[in-house]
């Protein structure tokens, strides 16, 4: 049972929803603050137990070791992250281009699109 709570604490930390807060969340540590206590507040009111306990532990983990510093900085190395995937996918692009497979073309310009979108998004949420 206290492995199960670990994990379930563990995953709600790490992620998406706490390790990068939505663009309207702002970006900070008091709207993971926010954002968390909503969820709480919301799982105590469904009587989810194992779900309040997490949130609870993930609240904890915010207040001790959260920083806006931090949250900027893993922004940052995120951006940086998709930045290498769209160079990537411009060098995949590029190679088909060359080997003249017109289908291969198609679906590189597709990946390469999406990786573009993910790009914007995480810039846009560091505006936020």
């Amino acid at each position: 049972m206290k492995t199960q709570s670990f994990l379930l604490a563990a995953v709600l930390v790490s992620s998406p929803a706490w390790a990068a807060p939505e663009p309207a969340a702002g970006g900070t540590c008091q709207a993971k603050r926010e954002e968390i206590s909503r969820n709480l507040d919301e799982a105590r009111a469904k009587g989810q137990k194992q779900r309040v306990r997490g949130l609870e532990h993930a609240l904890s983990e915010v207040d001790a070791h959260c920083s806006d510093a931090k949250l900027q900085a893993e922004q940052q190395r995120r951006i940086q992250r998709q930045e290498e995937a769209v160079a990537a996918r411009e060098r995949d692009l590029k190679e088909a281009e060359r080997d003249g497979n017109a289908k291969k073309v198609a679906r590189r310009k597709s990946k390469l699109l999406e990786e573009q979108a993910k790009l914007q998004q995480l810039k846009e949420a560091r505006l936020n």
